[in-house]
């Protein structure tokens, strides 16, 4: 039987490359994941550090919260925010003084109740857990934070040096002059040391 030149015998092998490349590209794809995940293995090292930074400062953020903000709140209310209402002048003075310590009261509750949200995650991240942590809330709660402390400042610190450096007091008008210069009290050991300045000071002038 005779074939014709275009026409392949019948015992003659087709090579099919595909056929032989199929298993030997499964092999090479198999190596293209194992060097992708060894990539993503190699930045750990670097994830190491930033890791343990986030684990720090959520730990020393926590602290500071408790320790000076929280603490601070309350030595503004049980000395500061007394003492100027208990100099001011009757009248439209006072009246603003309860007005500007109102605002600024609730405006610590307000804090304290944000920060109370997020102390759940807080914890987890220290220790090494992953969390939730939400970042709108905490740009909300630091700009709160800058505005209160901006009002506090600018408008209720300035009329507290005015109201009780008429009545003698110099010690708690320097208090209050430290303060407005944004001398930051470091600890609550510092703000308690403060508040018993204001308080010997005003036995003095009571005598």
């Amino acid at each position: 039987m005779h074939h014709s030149p275009l026409e392949p015998a019948m015992n003659t092998p087709i090579d099919r490359p595909s056929d032989i490349d199929t298993p030997l590209e499964d092999f090479s794809h198999c190596h293209a994941g194992i060097l992708g995940h060894l990539d993503a293995f190699e930045e750990i090292p670097r994830l190491i550090e930033p890791a343990q930074r986030l684990r720090r400062l959520a730990e020393d953020f926590s602290g500071f919260f408790r320790d000076v903000v929280f603490e601070h709140h309350q030595e503004e209310e049980r000395e500061l925010f007394v003492a100027v209402l208990d100099s001011a002048r009757k009248g439209d003075e006072l009246e603003r003084v309860r007005r500007m310590v109102g605002r600024l009261t609730r405006e610590h509750r307000d804090i304290e109740e944000q920060w109370n949200r997020m102390q759940p995650e807080m914890k987890k991240l220290i220790k090494g857990q992953a969390a939730r942590i939400d970042p709108s809330a905490i740009g909300a709660l630091v700009a709160q934070y800058k505005a209160h402390a901006r009002f506090e400042e600018t408008e209720f610190l300035p009329l507290s040096r005015e109201i009780l450096g008429r009545d003698g007091n110099h010690m708690a008008a320097l208090g209050m002059s430290l303060h407005i210069r944004r001398t930051p009290l470091t600890s609550a050991t510092e703000a308690r040391r403060l508040a018993e300045e204001y308080r010997r000071a005003a036995m003095t002038e009571t005598q």
